[in-house]
């Protein structure tokens, strides 16, 4: 009784602090504060500088601004123009049109990036301006783009398969196969759901193009040469071994300037725009990681993720049950933590009963990952949201509102591998065997 308390008193101070206008990365800061303070022994001044300054300067997090400098000098370009020259023709005959190219773009640059901030911010900054420009309805642009971008978790190469296949023990090669059909499922069934949306509005999409011959198409499709080229590069990278994620990030933003200067756009103004861009985005996630990771550590501290993850193993539910009671519990600790958080709190805890139950432990990591997915886009530390808020000053319910179908497609996804758990373990078996 004690703990819902704690917690309830800790969900209001963050509610106020977010409602009179305080940074989000402040506000968690400010609420681990008071939770340590109050509820548990261990001193906050240096645990506070310790966390922060380890999940500021984690190697890994590099890989990120790079990632969004590389979409910065990329949307600075003729590039996100020459991209939408390049798609346009093929999807002129596809009801919702241009707004598939939030979905292609996200599925195509998650298999770079493995951060779903990373791919949010990149493929918005490319798109958004774009849709803008020729009349496609905000909401849809929003919505699709907050959903997609949460495929950079799914598709490998993802930082958070490493950290649960870390975790669980289980093969991390086999996990980076296992996400590549699911995050296809759901790329899908996002362009599924425009196109049904796109058909119920005709009124609301922009008028098709003219018709082109097949010719035309393959011409017109020379355009994507530079991304294509460029993206190659990246995954060809990552993929063959030459390079970690954040080498092949680095390759990236030294392959973005070239095709830049290729271009005639890479003068002194657009470079330090760009730089500038990069590094106000990422300051803000920087300090909402920082802010996330010190919140995980207090709560580790008050024991409440192990509690309530200890609960639930106690409550003897079938595998469905348990599947169902964890869905809903990643997603509201997800409301108030980063997903590589909630994964090293429960794993410990949680993966005898997954054991026991008789659960592939690849299967739910996938799982585990899909579910993370849906929390970065529910209020109120959904990082994807906090991303397309910063770039385009929307109110966090507004645009929380326009992902909500994303959000309930993963779960029909997740109902779906948990009915026909082949989708997830095929591709790792053929591999096994």
């Amino acid at each position: 009784m004690m703990d819902l308390t704690i917690t309830a008193l800790l969900i209001a101070a963050l509610f106020l602090m977010l409602g009179s206008g305080v940074w989000v990365g402040l506000a968690l800061t400010g609420v681990a504060w008071i939770g340590m303070e109050l509820f548990t022994s261990r001193a906050v001044g240096d645990a506070m500088a310790v966390t922060i300054w380890g999940s500021s300067s984690s190697w890994t997090l590099t890989a990120l601004p790079l990632f969004i400098w590389m979409g910065e000098i990329l949307f600075r370009t003729k590039l996100s123009e020459d991209m939408f020259k390049g798609l346009a023709p093929w999807l002129e005959r596809l009801p919702g049109r241009l707004l598939h190219t939030n979905i292609i773009g996200c599925t195509i640059f998650a298999a770079v990036s493995g951060s779903s901030a990373a791919t949010c911010a990149t493929i918005g900054k490319m798109t958004l301006p774009e849709l803008a420009k020729r009349g496609y309805p905000e909401h849809m642009a929003l919505g699709t783009l907050a959903g997609a971008g949460t495929l950079g978790l799914m598709i490998p190469p993802s930082i958070i398969m490493i950290v649960y296949g870390v975790a669980a023990n289980v093969s991390i090669a086999q996990l980076f196969i296992a996400g590549v059909m699911p995050g296809l499922l759901l790329a899908s069934l996002f362009m599924g759901y425009t196109m049904v949306w796109a058909l119920l509005n005709p009124g609301k999409i922009p008028p098709a193009g003219p018709a082109m011959s097949f010719v035309a198409k393959l011409k017109e499709s020379r355009n994507l040469l530079p991304v294509v080229a460029l993206i190659g590069a990246v995954l060809g990278s990552v993929y063959s071994g030459i390079a970690t994620a954040t080498e092949s990030a680095a390759l990236g933003v030294v392959g973005a300037l070239i095709i830049a200067a290729v271009q005639g756009e890479l003068r002194w103004r657009q470079f330090r725009d760009s730089l500038l861009g990069a590094t106000r985005l990422y300051c803000m996630i920087a300090l909402i990681l920082a802010g996330a990771a010190f919140l995980t550590l207090s709560m580790g501290y008050m024991g409440l993720p192990r509690q309530l993850a200890g609960w639930i193993s106690g409550l003897g539910l079938s595998q469905f049950q348990l599947i169902a009671a964890l869905m809903v519990f990643f997603i509201v600790l997800g409301c108030f933590l980063d997903g590589i958080s909630i994964v090293v709190l429960t794993m410990g805890v949680l993966l005898p009963t997954i054991e026991k139950a008789g659960i592939d432990l690849v299967w739910f990591g996938i799982f585990v990952v899909m579910v993370v997915e849906m929390a970065q886009i529910t209020p109120p530390v959904g990082f994807n949201l906090f991303v397309l808020q910063g770039m385009t000053k929307k109110e966090i319910t507004y645009l929380a509102r326009h992902a909500m179908p994303m959000f309930l497609l993963m779960v029909f996804a997740v109902l779906l591998i948990y009915f026909v758990p082949g989708i997830v373990t095929w591709m790792p078996a053929q591999m096994a065997g």
